[in-house]
């Protein structure tokens, strides 16, 4: 794996010397040299040769790899089992990527006694160690890119540039996650009560079941992993049986980093055959998920339950779908909203919570972005991922079922205006051509429910205020846009649409970590900001401690000022 990814490398995080300090625990220890501060990874630029050559290097690579079959790993022991999980190409159905074993109902409370019995150890792991751990790990896959790359597009069907940034995120949230434990090490009470020390220690939780997607399977996965290990939890990580591959090599990797056994237990398996025994695990301290609005509701309802041993109250941390909708006023720049909708609504075939699903576009330009966005969306070019096209196929058979019987449904409930096909290939990959609905209802179905692929509705608004009305009359509320010259629509969107992710005169998707804290209102989740600074806090619990000042503790704290700790 030495294929190096050819951009400006950052520069190295550590700027001082490790030192000793005093601990908000009364006592001391060694931390992790102070950090640079966080900058977002680079993109990486395929149109230069250099990159595109390492790219077609790295899926030459992969390509020599892909039908592996890879173990189950609990407690650090290997495990094979009857059942398998097969993970394929979307492009290329009969290829596959990885072969996996399938963990059942019997491995949950292996998994859980081996993760109970890591964290007892991991959560007093000094912070240094377990910080430094997700900076080599984020080192890592910095110095393996174009690899990584090259698992994302054939194991899901992502472009060259829509896998680099889902691995661009990940790095991102190591070395955010990295900074951000370091700072909130430093909390502080808002006052000293008089004749006492008052400390706020934000301790781990406990054990955790991580149930990540499989449309950002490197970046999400990774990233509600790594929150959760950096705090002191240990983890059961359950991928995406479409995604189980990438989630298994970055398994690796934190092994190849030095990762205790146990602290991260790889159990690929079906969510009602394992992953429903996890959540419902009495011992089971909180469940991270990132996935639909049903399976997201079923979790936090089962883990709402008090089951017989059970001490505390599960923590989930959810998010689930959305009906995200870009307004287009009728002064905005024409030229920016045709491009912002299409790459929202098109980008990965659709297949994100984020993406684009309804454009509310006011009467008086109605008719001209019709027909430029219908133009726009029938130029796409589609193919296979490897040979870089913009578009791709979708993820599995479920998924081509479900667009297609949305499809037909919109034929009903509006105007096609390109699109609309099944697109058949030698591959026999699942491939839809991008979709594009007009005179959509603002109540109809294709407007309301997540269809989750290149299905695009627009609807008509007589006015800014009825384009508001519409955008905030669905049960999601995860991300929205606005494109306007109006700086009193701009600012009257910024109190009025209700979502958790707003953005003016620019796309819906591509959140940056640390720039746009991810996660949205209502049946859009639990609003956990991935990526910002309070998303560590969901995987901690805040210890209040307060000491009386006696003449002993007030000699031993001068005694450590004169001595520099």
């Amino acid at each position: 794996m030495g294929i190096c990814a050819k951009h400006e490398p950052h520069s190295s995080p550590y700027t001082l010397p490790p030192k000793r300090v005093k601990s908000n625990a009364m006592a001391t220890l060694t931390i992790t040299p102070a950090l640079a501060p966080f900058t977002t990874e680079l993109f990486v630029d395929f149109t230069a040769s250099a990159n595109k050559r390492a790219m077609e290097a790295a899926l030459a690579q992969v390509a020599t790899e892909l039908g592996r079959e890879y173990d189950l790993v609990i407690g650090g022991k290997r495990i094979r089992t009857e059942g398998k999980i097969i993970s394929t190409n979307p492009a290329n159905p009969s290829q596959i990527v990885g072969t996996h074993q399938r963990a059942a109902a019997e491995h949950a409370e292996t998994a859980m006694l081996a993760a109970q019995q890591a964290f007892a150890k991991w959560s007093r792991t000094p912070l240094a160690d377990r910080v430094d751990l997700l900076l080599r790990a984020a080192a890592l896959i910095r110095e393996r890119k174009f690899l990584f790359c090259a698992w994302l597009t054939y194991e899901v069907g992502k472009n060259w540039a829509e896998a680099d940034a889902d691995v661009a995120e990940c790095i991102d949230f190591l070395e955010f996650y990295a900074r951000e434990a370091l700072r909130l090490d430093t909390a502080t009470t808002p006052i000293q009560y008089p004749g006492e020390r008052n400390l706020l220690r934000y301790i781990p939780l406990g054990v955790g079941a991580v149930i990540p997607p499989w449309n950002f399977p490197f970046a999400i996965m990774a990233g509600m992993t790594t929150a959760a290990i950096v705090t002191g939890n240990t983890v059961i990580l359950k991928p995406s049986v479409d995604a189980s591959t990438i989630a298994a090599i970055f398994f690796n990797l934190l092994e190849e980093v030095g990762l205790p056994d146990g602290v991260v237990n790889f159990c690929p398996g079906e969510g009602p055959e394992f992953g429903s025994e996890i959540v419902a695990n009495p011992k089971t301290r909180f469940i991270a998920f990132t996935g639909s609005k049903k399976v997201g509701l079923e979790i936090h309802e089962s883990a709402a339950k008090t089951r017989p041993g059970q001490i505390w109250i599960k923590r989930t941390v959810l998010e689930m779908g959305g009906k995200d909708s870009i307004i287009v006023d009728r002064d905005c720049d024409l030229d920016a909203a045709i491009e912002g909708v299409t790459s929202s609504a098109f980008g990965f075939n659709g297949q994100k919570c984020s993406a684009c699903s309804r454009a509310i576009v006011d009467a008086e330009i109605y008719d001209i972005f019709c027909d430029r966005i219908t133009e726009r969306v029938a130029a796409i070019r589609q193919g296979d991922p490897v040979k870089n096209f913009y578009a791709g196929p979708v993820i599995n058979d479920i998924a081509v079922k479900r667009i297609l019987d949305y499809i037909e449904i919109g034929k009903s409930q509006g105007r096609l205006l390109t699109g609309g096909t099944f697109v058949d290939t030698p591959e026999k990959g699942r491939y839809i051509a991008p979709t594009v609905f007009a005179d959509v209802a603002p109540m109809a179905r294709i407007a309301q429910e997540e269809i989750f692929g290149p299905v695009l509705a627009i609807i008509k608004s007589s006015s800014f205020e009825d384009a508001l009305a519409i955008a905030n009359n669905t049960e999601y509320g995860l991300t929205g846009a606005i494109y306007s010259d109006s700086r009193d629509n701009l600012d009257r969107a910024r109190e009025e649409f209700h979502v958790g992710n707003l953005y003016l005169n620019r796309k819906c998707t591509g959140a940056m970590v640390a720039a746009h804290p991810f996660g949205g209102f209502n049946m859009s989740g639990t609003d956990s900001k991935a990526g910002g600074p309070d998303y560590l806090l969901l995987f901690t619990q805040a210890k209040s401690i307060a000491e009386k000042v006696t003449h002993v503790s007030a000699l031993l704290d001068e005694q450590e000022d004169r001595m520099g700790i």
